[in-house]
């Protein structure tokens, strides 16, 4: 049997912004949380450029780019300004979100089943200048469908509401939102897409996730910048990347 593919562990810096931003100035710098980060595992940064600008700014972002020396992973909603500001910056990858202004934070996946007109020249644009695209998308089998048609090279399959069925103790329903994460990756990966996962994971469920050998990839923030309060970010890192590597080990 072949050996499964490694994991990849991107690590979302945002929520360090939120903390700056809350007091004004600069401190704690993003661009330093994600030094740390990849000197403690990360594979990557991924960082989501706000229309209202909540965390991550776009000085931030020029300086990510041209400060780490792992790939940046550019987290934007599909309208003229970020297509542009993406352009620009060149990050290594773009992940396309939905976004709305009241949200807390990305509340499901975007729905590339109905935006196939509108996507499809964002993802032109993106791919024309160099820029790998994603989809964030939730496990359904029509997305995952729409994704194929839009032929971007990879998804990003929403795990927030697994994960929130795990929190709040729905047994039923966690079962339920893991058979259609499985069923999601099977079909990504019979449709030729690269498979990447994320929001809402810890420990536990990045550990569950990383056993599914399709999964090349997980994007986590806000947990890993919550534990860095107690333990430190790059400890949490560290342990983030051994759960990871303990769950590929089941594949």
């Amino acid at each position: 049997m072949p050996a499964c593919v490694p994991i990849r562990l991107g690590v979302n810096i945002d929520h360090v912004a939120t903390l700056r931003n809350a007091r004004g100035g600069r401190h704690p710098d993003p661009v330093t949380a994600a030094t740390i980060a990849i000197a403690a595992g990360a594979d990557g940064i991924t960082a989501h450029l706000r229309e209202d600008r909540r965390h991550i700014r776009d000085e931030d972002m020029a300086r990510l780019k041209a400060e780490i020396d792992k790939p940046l992973n550019f987290e934007m909603a599909a309208t003229p300004e970020m297509v542009e500001i993406a352009l620009r910056i060149k990050p290594h990858a773009a992940c396309l979100v939905p976004e709305r202004r009241a949200e807390v934070t990305t509340e499901g996946g975007l729905d590339v089943a109905a935006q196939h007109d509108a996507l499809v020249p964002v993802i032109g644009r993106l791919a024309g200048g160099g820029i790998r695209v994603s989809l964030f998308i939730d496990p359904e089998p029509h997305q995952i469908e729409a994704a194929a048609r839009l032929r971007a090279p990879a998804i990003e399959i929403h795990t927030g509401a697994w994960c929130n069925a795990l929190a709040e103790g729905h047994r039923v329903r966690f079962a339920a939102e893991w058979d259609r994460i499985r069923a999601a990756v099977a079909g990504a990966h019979g449709a030729g897409l690269e498979i990447h996962a994320g929001h809402g994971l810890n420990y536990q469920t990045a550990e569950t996730v990383a056993a599914l050998a399709d999964v090349v990839e997980l994007n986590i923030g806000h947990f890993l910048v919550g534990e860095a309060i107690f333990v430190g970010l790059a400890e949490a890192v560290r342990r983030m990347r051994a759960a990871m590597d303990r769950g590929r080990s089941k594949a």
